[in-house]
């Protein structure tokens, strides 16, 4: 693999330049969109009919003409800009000028998130000089799953995603702004802010990105550290220089977990400026890119080029992302947000989408955990730029959509360099610098995506099967069960797992404890299978972006605490779990399992205490399903809208 320098130093390229504001289309012939990509994205448009109309119908009676808070009382347009001052002050009061809303994930403890202290000044001048004001509107929480894993703090995590969509929400709630930027990376962070946006999807939305921090300890080393201490072979002072020398700056992480799924299924579904996700915290570039998108969204906030967020999230739009996360072997966290962001914009994705998609979706790239390279490798090897051009030119990508930087899904073939000071775009290589990395559709490292959907007696679950070997894809063993993290470490260091197994961990969906990610489980049964054991995990619990050789079948629905066939599972049954043919049983008879009493319960509103965790004992309560997003809100339906006001055609959407 060549070094990430070297691959930068290829992609010099001729045919700079800027992002127009009403380019010449592009000419080339259109591929034949692939057939099945075309009948799941007619099926979810028909299934989401009516509460997509519901919804377009809703922001288009939001939609107003002019700045918003002309509609104010004066005392209530006083208070939204008594604090400013000099011509700000003047061009709210006047209400002349767009209104840009900052929501900001910003905090100093996250490496992902921390490069974003210097960004609202940076915007708000850039605004300025679009003809807008920008107003720091409110923060949004951001928790790091790397820092909680495996303590109570990682059971508020998936439920972080609904705190920060209500706290986007009342950031834009004072019908003070004309758009938005919204500054995140991480997990459940994007997800959030995406929800809560959508509720004003009236108003554009451009997301703004940090980027990757710099290589670090290779990935494929750190995981040989965790492995050697999980076997008492490395000491703690061994296993702490490894991982910080793996995290060791500002930035994201660079493994492709979730964070940086993220930012590939936005800038691929059209929110991102073109060539944005990847580009280094603390580079002139990165300023570059962050003080444009304050210029594009004055622009597409108004007039000829108004662009909501609900214009750009469509059923097609959606689909795109669903690609890109599958060509890429991308987080299984997204098989739950995905689908609530979906809900949120009115429409109805499911895991057969999923599923269908995968099965014509070739995966392209393999970035650790799916392979030895970081993300910065896949970037420097053509990164999104070239997967979006091989995709569109194989017909797996639908073309015809609405993003932040214009008409057509072509313009996120182009990547931005400084030429003599100036941001601009040039066309990318046609051919991947990286095929250990990154690859064309033509020629893939597999012929189906990188997630699978299986489905037997046992309920419905994800298997993220882009890094786990084919020959590890379909186990058929006794069962262990257990209900926490420790009790499967304390077997383990006792020697009782040291055969052919599935692990079972229950009770860890989100009715039960929040649904935490289960990584810490990853080291212990790696030793297991490279001591030549069959090994797999089953849970109703997480694994997200980091899932690795080991062949997991996570987030089973119905989980335990909703009375799921998980929750019957003994010591002994034989599971199987074929990955390739996509089923998932206990080979145990239904009036055997019937009869078994339940041994073990979710935790107790009294135990589920401490680390915060009393406070959201509500959203535990009101939690849906992961195959439906695992969301507190529920899917939208028509009668949350009620009668509209007006129709989409009456204000011409």
């Amino acid at each position: 693999m060549a070094s990430v320098t070297t691959l930068r130093r290829q992609r010099c390229r001729p045919a700079d330049h800027p992002i127009p504001s009403d380019p010449e289309p592009d000419m080339s012939p259109t591929p034949s969109l692939h057939p099945v990509i075309a009948e799941v994205t007619a099926r979810i448009a028909a299934r989401s009919a009516a509460t997509r109309t519901a919804y377009l119908d809703r922001m288009a009676a939001a939609h107003a003409d002019g700045p918003v808070r002309r509609g104010l009382a004066c005392s209530n347009l006083a208070h939204g800009f008594a604090a400013m001052d000099g011509v700000d002050k003047e061009a709210l009061r006047a209400a002349r000028a767009p209104g840009v809303a900052i929501v900001s994930s910003y905090n100093d403890l996250l490496s992902a998130h921390q490069p974003m202290q210097e960004y609202p000044a940076w915007l708000k001048k850039s605004v300025r000089s679009a003809g807008g004001v920008a107003q720091f509107a409110g923060g949004v929480p951001a928790m790091c799953d790397g820092i909680t894993q495996g303590r109570a703090g990682m059971e508020l995590s998936l439920f972080s995603r609904e705190v920060i969509a209500m706290s986007t929400a009342i950031a834009l709630s004072h019908d003070m702004f004309d758009a938005a930027l919204l500054l995140g990376v991480c997990d459940k962070i994007v997800p959030g802010l995406l929800i809560g946006a959508l509720s004003f999807g009236h108003l554009p939305a451009l997301l703004v990105p940090a980027g990757p921090m710099n290589s670090g300890l290779p990935n494929k080393e750190k995981a040989r550290v965790r492995q050697l201490y999980a076997e008492g072979r490395a000491t703690r002072e061994d296993l702490l220089d490894a991982e910080a020398a793996s995290y060791h700056s500002a930035g994201t992480c660079t493994f492709y977990g979730t964070a940086n799924s993220n930012q590939m299924v936005v800038e691929v579904m059209g929110l991102h400026l073109p060539g944005a996700s990847f580009v280094q915290p603390g580079s002139s570039l990165r300023q570059a890119l962050t003080e444009e998108a304050g210029r594009r969204v004055v622009a597409i906030s108004r007039g000829e080029e108004y662009t909501p967020v609900s214009r750009i999230l469509d059923e097609k739009a959606f689909v795109n992302g669903v690609i890109a996360l599958l060509a890429t072997g991308g987080s299984t966290n997204h098989t739950m947000h995905l689908v609530a962001i979906a809900a949120a914009a009115g429409i109805q994705l499911t895991w057969d989408d999923f599923s269908d998609l995968s099965a014509v979706v070739p995966l392209l790239a393999r970035v650790y955990p799916n392979g030895s390279a970081d993300i910065n490798h896949f970037h420097a090897a053509g990164g999104i730029q070239f997967l979006v051009g091989t995709l569109l030119d194989a017909g797996l990508l639908h073309e015809d959509v609405h993003t932040v930087a214009g008409f057509g899904l072509h313009r996120y073939r182009a990547e931005p360099i400084l030429s003599d000071g100036e941001l601009v775009w040039r066309d990318v290589p046609t051919r991947s610098l990286d095929e250990d990395v990154l690859r064309p559709a033509w020629r893939p490292f597999a012929a189906d995506g990188g997630l699978r959907m299986v489905e037997g007696n046992l309920g419905r679950a994800v298997v993220k099967v882009s890094a786990v070997a084919p020959e590890h894809r379909v186990v058929q063993a006794p069962a262990r069960v257990f209900t926490t993290q420790e009790d499967f470490t304390a077997a383990f260091e006792a020697g009782e797992l040291d055969r052919d197994v599935v692990v079972v961990i229950r009770q860890q969906g989100p009715q039960a404890n929040g649904m935490p990610e289960l990584h810490g489980l990853t080291p212990a049964l790696g030793v297991l299978m490279d001591r030549g054991h069959a090994v797999a995990l089953l849970t109703d619990g997480r694994m997200s972006g980091a899932s690795g050789k080991i062949p997991a079948a996570i987030q089973v629905t119905p989980e335990a605490a909703a009375g799921g066939v998980i929750a019957r599972v003994a010591d002994g049954d034989v599971i199987r779990l074929d990955a390739s043919a996509g089923s998932l049983d206990v080979l145990v008879g239904d009036e055997e399992l019937a009869r078994r009493e339940l041994v073990d319960t979710p935790p107790s509103e009294a135990s589920w205490t401490g680390t915060g965790r009393e406070l959201f004992a509500a959203l535990r309560r009101a939690v849906g399903p992961a195959d439906q997003g695992a969301s507190v809100f529920g899917g939208l339906t028509p009668e949350h809208f009620g009668t509209p006001a007006f129709t989409t055609q009456e204000v011409g959407q």
